[in-house]
């Protein structure tokens, strides 16, 4: 059992209460990770602010997709991965091969997105610390030296999530169960 409550419109602390009230009008219903931060607004805050952010880089929606993706798996977050399986193939229109190979950690057919999750990777193994050799691969790739730094913002808004669900032992929401995933089968 998890030592944090999973909060709810009613019970968030005042600073979250609006942010769920929002998520909920927005999704229909208000994602466990989201129940988590509740506990501290200011981090449910920064999560939203971090993900609009994110929104605004040069990357395409698919693209985003590959970071947060990659990520999630490489942090071993199964709600996070499951929840971004499902956005990557309902809202930003990947396809079924990428969000796989993503999830399985393998090939993805697409090049550029391949050289774009193999990046993010690093940076998540590496702690920021990528080989110049890797640095120059991403951007042989057709990517920028402001799209590696925009890898870094998505690294940190999915670092943030990602062990957030660690600490609280988030259970992935019903709806997105179709897309349910396991570190340990990776």
């Amino acid at each position: 059992m998890s030592h944090f409550p999973l909060h709810t419109t009613d019970s968030a602390p005042e600073g979250a209460r609006d942010l769920l009230k929002g998520a909920r009008q927005k999704l229909g219903f208000v994602p466990n990770l989201y129940g988590h931060l509740a506990e501290a607004p200011a981090a449910l805050e920064a999560y939203f602010d971090l993900s609009a952010l994110f929104d605004k880089t040069s990357f395409t929606p698919v693209e985003r997709q590959v970071v947060l993706l990659a990520t999630s798996v490489a942090n071993g977050c199964e709600f996070c991965v499951a929840a971004h399986s499902m956005i990557a193939l309902k809202m930003a229109g990947a396809a079924a091969e990428v969000v796989d190979a993503l999830r399985g950690e393998a090939t993805i057919p697409d090049k550029r997105l391949d050289e774009l999750a193999a990046f993010t990777r690093t940076v998540v193994s590496q702690r920021g610390w990528v080989p110049e050799g890797e640095l120059d691969r991403f951007l042989a790739a057709g990517f920028t030296k402001q799209q590696a730094i925009e890898v870094v913002l998505g690294v940190a808004m999915k670092t943030l999530s990602n062990y957030t669900n660690h600490i609280t032992g988030t259970a992935t929401n019903p709806e997105f169960g179709d897309f349910a995933w396991s570190h340990r089968q990776s």
